[in-house]
């Protein structure tokens, strides 16, 4: 069990500015002691854990005193890209996919340096790094500290199903105590009280806000294009004779979706999906799905077929095994699967010699609207 008796104290040199204030605010002594006493009694299994408090409260020194070596920081961050600053050894595929999971899940965005990326994408780069490493314990201070609340929440939520996914233990550090609800940790220890807390995940899953998803239809279609079109991954371009719709979340902007009519050889009145975009601060947490969704049960409930080819890792794995999507095509050429479901690549003609691209096809559900 973890347990902590910390004093810091700090004796500041008398100079001039220092007696200045001692003077002016008729302080007796520059001597400043700080002791902190508690306890952090850790249950046998657990994946997250959250130490939070006012700004002073002694989360920083807890941490730094209890899980020193454990805490993230001091990652080199040296090539041009962050695909290259990730640990030698680890695979390409194990990489994007751990990108994926905390919710960054923007190709464009991992050919960038380190430096020049939002405090949103450097924070889950470097738990996705510390992932990578494998560490069976990371440590993040200041956890969201430096993006806004929505963004923190969103990122909260990412986070916390890559770690469990994975089965690694994390601790957050932070003086936002709305991040609780997102985080859903295992336990908490509040600096303020020196209290600790053991939650029941489930229940805490059971309880969660929900994100407010808003959608819109638009014609200002170049305008929002320009927004997004950067953290697009496959193209810039963009047909200006598409259906736009915009999607916001708890009233933030955070996604695109453009439409267009497709000449389908056997279906008539078929739209295809064109450019989709979430951006990288709201990803990870099936926004991208919920929005698309909508959408093609929109153009469902019109009479109209919808259907989408991507090679977007993380929209394939979300609509291969979502119940409203059928796949229709894998690979490059025509001849992908030969019964519309994906398969394992080593059995023969399960996929296309060269799969480089999935087509599917939306399923129209039972219309929830009032005749």
């Amino acid at each position: 069990m973890p347990t902590f008796d910390i004093v810091r104290q700090a004796t500041p040199t008398e100079s001039f500015r220092v007696k200045s204030v001692m003077g002016q605010y008729d302080l007796q002594e520059s001597n400043t002691v700080e002791r902190f006493i508690g306890e952090i009694p850790l249950p046998p299994t657990w994946n997250i854990g959250l130490i939070v408090g006012r700004s002073g409260s002694g989360k920083t020194t807890i941490a730094r005193e209890l899980f020193g070596d454990c805490i993230v920081s001091g990652f080199d961050w040296t090539h041009d890209n962050i695909l290259d600053d990730m640990p030698k050894g680890v695979s390409v595929k194990d990489i994007t996919k751990t990108l994926t999971a905390v919710g960054f899940s923007s190709p464009p965005s991992w050919m960038k340096r380190f430096d020049v990326l939002s405090n949103g994408e450097k924070m889950r780069c470097e738990i996705a790094r510390a992932i990578l490493e494998n560490r069976e314990l990371f440590v993040f201070d200041e956890f969201t500290s430096v993006v806004d609340r929505n963004v923190a929440r969103v990122s909260s939520l990412a986070i916390q199903k890559a770690i469990r996914r994975q089965g690694s233990r994390f601790i957050a550090v932070t003086c936002h105590y709305d991040v609780q609800d997102w985080l859903m940790p295992d336990w908490v220890f509040n600096t303020d009280d020196m209290t600790f807390q053991l939650l029941d995940v489930e229940a805490q899953k059971k309880n969660r806000p929900e994100l407010r998803i808003d959608i819109y239809e638009t014609k200002r279609k170049e305008y929002y294009w320009n927004i997004f079109k950067k953290h697009h991954y496959l193209s810039h371009s963009f047909n200006k004779a598409a259906r736009v719709f915009i999607a916001t979340c708890n009233g933030d902007l955070c996604a695109f979706c453009a439409v267009l009519p497709f000449p389908h050889p056997f279906k008539h009145n078929t739209w295809k999906e064109h450019r989709t975009v979430v951006f990288p601060d709201f990803q990870g947490v099936g926004i991208g799905s919920a929005f698309t969704d909508t959408i093609a049960q929109m153009f469902a409930d019109e009479g109209k077929t919808y259907i989408s080819t991507t090679s977007n890792p993380a929209m394939i794995f979300a609509r291969a095994h979502s119940p409203k999507w059928r796949t229709t095509r894998i690979g490059r050429a025509g001849r992908g699967s030969v019964d519309g479901h994906i398969h394992n690549k080593t059995v023969k003609g399960s996929t296309s010699a060269n799969r480089i691209t999935v087509s599917f096809e939306y399923i129209p559900q039972q219309s929830t609207s009032k005749p």
